[in-house]
């Protein structure tokens, strides 16, 4: 069981602190560990529970975003890719993003299509708040309040499947190629951290199973894909790259 600090205490510490939502492997807390992970950089835990309102905080990092870094005194870094480049700063090797240019422009791409907003995890995410007439009246109010912050009037719900699986394929197709000239990895030869948000955000599709990755059912069978949109997209070298990224520099099983 992981330990996590209260807010106060966080406030209190030093060095790297990162707020997760306890006891959920939600994927964008699991790419920030991954990150903190393979790069070696010690962190204290910071929790933030699920549905609730956090006045201490907000007051702290001003918002109750999880995840969000904070290190020593320095500004909260809230966005995915801020909390990647305070790594890459803190740990330079393993570097996670590639030295060249144009390459590191390809993987910062590739890994907004699974991370960033209208991302792979965004609109599935749309998808899992979508309210229809089977949402049960006890839910109905959550998602309510929850969708205007990430549906918009030009992009509903209802197109966030094909969305999806437009980029599944893209990334799949990518895969094929890369294994084609003898590379495990998305880009290039190595681990770079489009690696790791495939890894993690392919939950929202399938997520490892109960021993390598223990969380409540009824989050795991929300999770799990059963849209046919989906399950048409949902080529087998998607899941293998996941459990490759997760065998081979992950650690198991996932403990939030």
């Amino acid at each position: 069981m992981a330990n996590y600090s209260s807010v106060e205490e966080a406030m209190r510490l030093r060095g790297l602190r990162l707020v997760l939502t306890r006891g959920v492997p939600g994927p964008w807390g699991e790419a920030a560990k991954a990150i903190l992970h393979v790069k070696k950089i010690p962190y204290a835990r910071v929790a933030q529970i699920a549905g609730e309102n956090d006045d201490a905080l907000i007051r702290w990092t001003g918002a109750a975003n999880a995840p969000t870094a904070m290190y020593e005194d320095e500004r909260p870094r809230v966005d995915r890719f801020a909390i990647l480049h305070l790594a890459e700063r803190l740990a330079p090797n393993p570097p996670l993003l590639p030295r060249s240019v144009d390459e590191r422009a390809l993987c910062m791409g590739l890994a907004n299509e699974v991370a960033g907003e209208l991302g792979f995890g965004w609109c599935r995410r749309l998808m899992l708040l979508e309210i229809t007439p089977q949402t049960p009246p006890a839910s109905r109010a959550m998602l309510e309040a929850l969708l205007p912050r990430y549906a918009s009037p030009d992009f509903p719900p209802a197109r966030a499947a094909e969305r999806c699986a437009e980029i599944m394929r893209a990334f799949a197709q990518r895969l094929r190629a890369q294994r084609a000239r003898g590379s495990d990895y998305l880009l290039g030869d190595t681990l770079t951290v489009v690696d790791l948000y495939w890894a993690t955000f392919a939950a929202m599709l399938k997520p490892l199973p109960e021993e390598k990755c223990p969380m409540n059912p009824g989050l795991r069978a929300s999770y799990t894909a059963s849209d046919p949109v989906l399950l048409a997209a949902l080529d087998p070298i998607l899941l293998e790259h996941r459990d490759l990224v997760y065998e081979r520099h992950l650690e198991l099983p996932v403990d939030c």
